[in-house]
């Protein structure tokens, strides 16, 4: 089914059908705009991962145990 055609289809809906079908299409857009965006943080990050590298030393400032702060 070409472009035009599946818009013709959809127009050929009633209205709430139509504003459903843009809300789940949105939806999924944004589900994989996040997929992505996580997808590329990770890669950026898997270097420094493999090598060892320390991402809790920020924790040594802490004054209480986790599990004791309030």
């Amino acid at each position: 089914m070409s472009t035009k055609e599946l818009i013709a289809e959809i127009g050929r809906l009633p209205v709430t059908k139509r504003i459903h079908l843009l809300e789940e299409t949105l939806r999924g857009l944004r589900k994989d705009q996040t997929r992505q965006a996580m997808s590329k943080a990770a890669k950026a990050l898997e270097g420094a991962y493999r090598k060892g590298g320390e991402f809790t030393a920020f924790t040594g400032i802490d004054l209480d145990n986790f599990y004791e702060a309030r």
